[in-house]
């Protein structure tokens, strides 16, 4: 069966909670990278405590993640791990920024390792606070080596740099891609759209001949991550720690703005969260596509909790291009790892970070997400087809991965939340998307300068 069983969808992962209190974070201080010995400089590039290659690394993750430090553990007895779980950040928690605060103030108690489900940690993480020392290691400094990191899918530890400098490794990608029912679509007569005009066109086409029937949906917080940075939208262009380019009513934005009110009025691109109630129960059976990330093979589609559409009937489709435009995609989710700059086991902690990311043990063998690294996603790919659910080659995804548009940043700030407390509800209550631009451009300024950044 299929690996993409598994949900890998970021924001609904399911958490172990670390209590998030002072008290708790006390009783961690005596576990994890060491408070003294740190040196004026490096040889990685940023200050390193006294080194003991026997310490025992503390590793924080999310319960999806117990399987790296299990898999780990079998392959490296003679590395001690004492494993954490907590929320991994989820549901823009921002547990992993707080907790960290709180031993930068105290002085001691940092982890050596840690995953987040975010992509906009490094943000924070390569930045002093207060004078105090960043947490995140920097990795190509020498730390890891440049081999391995050349080997990352093109452009996906983008959101793990920050002044050309790489803090974090990517765990998984999470690339939008077409996904389709090809048995709906031979049973209609419905090519798959190779552009978005082509996409729009088969919506009208759906509306009137099949009604009832979707090719998207418009109602989750990840919607502009899907539509908009797909069609190359200026909404989130970070270009510095602190800088960032806004500008939602340019023509990349408008056109995929009306494409959507077009859909949604005539109803084939409906404003329902794919993880409600509401969307089985209307659209079970009558799904023709989703344009959508990597994870929702297994979290909508092979799963029987949700659409548990059968073996041999779901097949992917590459990203969409405008017309006259090569095709970039949008990203939604997909982790990162980090390494304390605080760590009295650099050697250790390098050791499992490379583990969790490029390892055929974990990536190819138990990961249920797409591998950020390439070597284990090619492997990955050819697992997943040999698996027999799919009706097609999973060739796309592989294409998308490297096809991610890199215009669209990773700020400290959450666009997805951004969306969801100021267009979602205006969706709901009538307003078009067309009409929202220039109120969610607003909306992004404000948040990005409540976190300090300089918007143009």
């Amino acid at each position: 069966m299929s690996q993409f069983t598994e949900k890998t969808q970021p924001r609904r992962r399911v958490a172990l909670s670390l209590a998030a209190t002072a008290a708790t974070a006390l009783v961690l201080i005596t576990a994890g990278c060491s408070s003294s010995g740190s040196t004026s400089a490096g040889e990685f590039g940023f200050p390193e405590a006294k080194q003991d290659t026997s310490a025992t690394i503390t590793v924080w993750v999310d319960s999806d993640r117990q399987a790296v430090v299990d898999a780990f553990e079998a392959a490296h007895p003679e590395i001690k791990v004492d494993a954490v779980s907590y929320d991994g950040s989820a549901n823009g928690s921002n547990s992993f920024r707080t907790k960290m605060q709180l031993f930068d103030r105290s002085g001691s108690g940092w982890p050596d390792v840690v995953f987040s489900t975010q992509n906009n940690d490094a943000a924070w993480a390569s930045q002093k606070t207060n004078g105090k020392q960043a947490f995140a290691a920097q990795l190509d400094g020498g730390l890891i080596e440049k081999d391995t990191l050349s080997n990352f899918t093109e452009g996906s530890l983008d959101p793990c740099t920050v002044d050309g400098k790489v803090y974090c490794l990517r765990n998984d990608l999470a690339q939008s891609v077409m996904w389709y029912d090809k048995t709906l679509l031979d049973q209609f007569g419905y090519a798959v759209p190779t552009t978005w005009e082509e996409y729009e066109d088969l919506g009208k086409k759906v509306a009137a001949e099949h009604p009832g029937y979707i090719i998207g949906t418009a109602g989750d917080a990840w919607t502009p991550e899907v539509f908009f940075w797909g069609s190359k939208c200026q909404a989130n262009d970070v270009t510095g720690p602190r800088e960032v380019t806004v500008n939602t009513t340019s023509d990349e934005c408008t056109r995929a703005a009306t494409m959507l009110d077009t859909l949604r009025e005539n109803g084939t691109v409906p404003n329902v969260s794919v993880f409600t109630p509401e969307f089985l129960q209307q659209y079970t059976g009558k799904v023709l596509m989703l344009q959508g990330p990597a994870w929702y093979a297994g979290a909508i589609f092979n799963n029987p909790n949700s659409l548990n559409v059968p073996a041999g009937e779901l097949g992917v489709g590459a990203p969409l291009p405008w017309k006259g435009e090569d095709p970039v995609t949008g990203n939604v989710g997909g982790g990162t790892w980090f390494i304390s700059s605080h760590s009295a086991n650099l050697e250790a902690a390098k050791a499992f970070a490379e583990f969790a990311t490029t390892a055929d043990d974990y990536q190819v063998e138990k990961a249920p997400g797409y591998p950020a690294y390439a070597p284990a996603a090619e492997k990955w790919i050819a697992k997943q087809e040999s698996s027999g659910y799919f009706a097609t080659p999973l060739t796309a995804l592989t294409e998308a991965g490297s096809q991610i548009w890199s215009g669209w940043g990773a700020g400290v700030f959450s666009q997805e939340a951004i969306w969801a407390k100021t267009i979602t509800p205006a969706i709901a209550s009538g307003e078009s998307i067309e009409e929202l631009l220039p109120k969610w451009q607003e909306a992004i300024k404000n948040q990005a300068q409540v976190d300090g950044y300089t918007v143009k």
